[in-house]
C-alpha cells in the first residue's frame, strides 16, 4: 500500500520520491498544500474504490497515516 500511495504522490503531485517515507509529514516535509491533499484523497478514493471519511482526512499528517487508513478500508 505504501508503494501505491508513493506512486500517486510522485506521479500525480510531483513530490520528490527521495523524501517519501512512512514518517514523512505531508505538509511539513513534502510540501503538499491543502488543494493537493484534496486531490490525493480523491485519487485514493478512485484508485481503491472507497470513500474516505472527512474526519479521517484531518488526521492525515504523515504518509503512514494515509497508508494505515487505506489498509483498514481496502480489502
Amino acid at each position: 500500500m505504501f508503494e501505491k500511495v508513493k506512486s500517486i504522490l510522485v506521479d500525480e503531485l510531483n513530490v520528490n520520491a527521495d523524501g517519501i517515507t512512512p514518517e514523512a509529514e505531508l505538509v511539513g516535509d513534502l510540501g503538499v498544500n491543502s488543494l493537493e491533499l484534496a486531490d490525493l484523497v480523491l485519487m485514493c478514493e478512485e484508485k481503491f474504490d472507497i470513500e474516505i471519511d472527512e474526519d479521517a482526512i484531518r488526521e492525515f499528517i504523515t504518509v503512514g497515516d494515509i497508508v494505515r487508513y487505506l489498509e483498514s478500508k481496502v480489502k
